[in-house]
């Protein structure tokens, strides 16, 4: 009965982070709510300090890509969309902000040598 009760438990705990909730809600925050969290604030700080003193490309590369998922999951995937099929109109800005983050990261990681 109690190893039933954890997985009870277990469950109602992860239920936030099903992928339906966590779109919802990658949708609805404004960049002012992400870029006002003082955990965000924090990590990305933090981040760029250690990228900058360590002269990290590596690190300074995935700073950048998390930044462009999040412009990419805002601006490409708008939170008023009800309908459920893909138009030119919404593929287009994902498809340009994809490329230019991955040009970016792939160009400074591959190409661009030191």
């Amino acid at each position: 009965m109690e190893k039933q009760q954890l997985i009870e438990k277990t469950t109602e705990a992860l239920r936030p982070l099903e992928t339906a909730n966590l779109m919802h809600t990658m949708q609805t925050l404004t960049m002012k709510q992400i870029f006002t969290n003082p955990v965000v604030l924090g990590v990305i700080a933090i981040v760029l300090f250690l990228g900058v003193i360590k002269r990290s490309k590596t690190v300074l590369l995935s700073l950048f890509g998390l930044i462009g998922l999040i412009v990419l999951v805002r601006f490409a995937i708008p939170a008023s969309s009800t309908s459920e099929e893909l138009s030119l109109g919404s593929i287009v800005p994902f498809v340009v902000i994809g490329g230019v983050i991955g040009g970016v990261i792939i160009y400074f990681s591959l190409v661009k040598s030191d």
